[in-house]
């Protein structure tokens, strides 16, 4: 029950517009934010740890638009008593071992359908990035941040995200790898 409201006050969080008489909360506190929560309400197959202690890895892919966001959101905590660590990575031929992949900017062509991504929670925030093969992509929306998910990429790469995630969500179909 409290994920629930963990997942519903992030929800609000990301959905308040910026003239709403609050101070402007920055995209990618809240888009760092949602990487941490996605480690809660996603199960990855047995195979994508080697070891009980090994961490989840959050991986940014080129740029890093969070500058310090992303370890402030993470820093110290922990998920199902796994650490959460992040590490750049150039593209997603150097995604092994990442348990999460951001990437801000569109990748190549058909990179999403890459067998080597299985286990790999892919975001982005590119338009299109969930109906090419991406699991979860981050739309901005009249300044509210909302959230795509290909069920059918995320089920490909045996990734199980929970229903109340997926209820946050638009669900769309489209290539997998």
């Amino acid at each position: 029950m409290r994920m629930f409201f963990t997942v519903a006050l992030l929800a609000r969080l990301a959905m308040a517009e910026a003239g709403s008489g609050n101070p402007p909360v920055d995209e990618y506190q809240v888009k760092a934010a949602f990487l941490f929560n996605f480690a809660k309400f996603v199960e990855w197959p047995p195979q994508s740890f080697k070891s009980a202690s090994d961490p989840i890895l959050i991986c940014v892919a080129g740029a890093n638009p969070f500058g310090r966001s992303l370890e402030e959101a993470i820093g110290g905590k922990s998920v199902d008593g796994r650490k959460l660590a992040i590490r750049p990575i150039s593209d997603l031929n150097q995604a092994s071992g990442c348990h999460i992949v951001f990437m801000a900017s569109a990748p190549r062509k058909h990179a999403l359908q890459d067998d080597a991504l299985a286990g790999i929670l892919t975001v982005g925030e590119s338009e299109g990035f969930a109906a090419a093969g991406g699991v979860i992509e981050f739309k901005l929306d009249g300044g509210k941040i909302k959230l795509e998910i290909n069920v059918d990429a995320a089920e490909r790469r045996q990734l199980r995200i929970s229903s109340k995630l997926l209820s946050l969500a638009k669900i769309v179909k489209g290539p997998g790898n």
